[in-house]
């Protein structure tokens, strides 16, 4: 019976460690992704010029809403792993937000690029969005983990 117990004890010390070796996986990979989409971000607002034709009027509010609705979701699920759940949403909607603000400080010092307010508001607005649609999302593809 001893014996039993052991092999039981040693298989859950296994099965704990996996859990906690995941868990820790999914962190460091949630953060990587959002670390990666605000240096995309960043590389892009170091160039004089983007080789992308506008094709209509405020397009490239368009591309701030996107690219900072991705942000949100990214941001969420970063930051579900350090904050309260009752401040996930407004943490994740205020981080991009202030780098939003950062961008559009840091594009200033670039030759050629300008900051706009309105791309600050379409950042904004695209990370709100994604959290307002975020439960939606993830009842329509039905997952938990988003």
């Amino acid at each position: 019976m001893l014996g039993l117990w052991r092999q039981a004890s040693a298989i859950s010390k296994r099965l704990f460690i996996n859990i906690v070796t995941g868990q820790q996986m999914l962190k460091f990979l949630d953060s990587l992704a959002l670390i990666t989409l605000c240096a995309a971000i960043f590389g892009l607002s170091s160039q004089s010029s983007l080789p992308i034709p506008l094709v209509f009027d405020f397009q490239d509010k368009l591309h701030h809403f996107i690219a900072y609705f991705v942000m949100g979701i990214l941001a969420w699920r970063c930051f579900r792993h350090f904050v309260p759940p009752s401040l996930l949403v407004v943490t994740s909607i205020a981080f991009c937000s202030i780098h939003g603000i950062s961008d559009e400080w840091h594009q200033s010092f670039v030759p050629g690029r300008s900051s706009d307010v309105l791309d600050w508001v379409a950042d904004t607005i695209g990370a709100t969005v994604s959290m307002l649609l975020l439960p939606q999302l993830k009842r329509v593809l039905k997952i938990t983990s988003i």
